[in-house]
């Protein structure tokens, strides 16, 4: 994998410009680059990013590389987003604001600590190893998509959601699914928050609370309710 040498000089961040392709950029006095324009430097085997950046109005792509840190990444993205595919174990110096879509799938995350309190587009966070949605964040314009991680639990999703929500291959997919027809999934997975459903770190489910989330909604209650995954009172 190639180690990129941070620069030393103005001229030195005009090398690594050209040799990414970077066109329209303004270097400030800091050190850091404004972009006009999208950034890609997916597929280029680097361990970190070669420079640090400010704002990019467009996307900004880093995906399938070595990264284990966003150490440099943008501080505003104005389309998409893209970390998938490093081995990223923590979101920190991420951009606190994007337009478009949040992909940071197929990582090592834990937690989504330090993502964007909103993101403009959807929100893509599957094939990590969560076990909670806190700091998710607040705002998801798009598609909310959870799979393929160890949730047994809700919390932390965001309020007044109403777009498709993928949450496959997680504990709590049982639960989920007991409401998969109906297009009111958002809303359901909030009730499921609010009347505290799922207990004791995803191990006990309330029955009357569950039962009261379908009166909610105005749904039909299951006539039987089985859970692999938790214990039922």
């Amino acid at each position: 994998m190639k180690y990129i040498k941070l620069y030393e000089s103005f001229e030195n961040i005009d090398s690594i410009c050209k040799k990414y392709g970077i066109k329209k950029y303004t270097i400030n006095p800091d050190g850091t680059v404004d972009v006009d324009g999208d950034i890609d430097l997916s597929f280029k085997d680097l361990a970190k990013l070669p420079l640090k950046f400010g704002d990019v109005t467009g996307d900004f792509t880093c995906h399938a590389n070595f990264l284990t840190t966003l150490d440099g990444c943008p501080k505003s993205v104005g389309g998409i987003f893209n970390c998938c595919s490093n081995n990223l174990i923590s979101l920190e110096e991420c951009p606190q604001s994007v337009g478009g879509d949040f992909y940071c799938s197929n990582n090592q995350l834990t937690s989504l600590e330090f993502s964007p309190k909103s993101v403009g587009g959807d929100f893509y966070c599957n094939y990590n190893q969560l076990t909670t949605l806190e700091f998710s964040p607040k705002s998801v314009g798009g598609d909310f998509d959870c799979a393929d991680n160890k949730l047994k639990d809700m919390y932390g999703f965001p309020d007044f959601f109403d777009n498709e929500v993928y949450y496959g291959d997680n504990p709590v997919d049982e639960i989920l699914d007991l409401f998969y027809d109906d297009k009111r999934l958002g809303k359901a997975i909030n009730f499921l928050n609010e009347y505290g459903v799922i207990q004791q770190d995803g191990k006990v489910v309330i029955l009357d609370r569950l039962e009261e989330v379908f009166h909610t909604l105005n749904m039909r209650i299951p006539k039987k309710i089985k859970l692999k995954n938790y214990e039922v009172y």
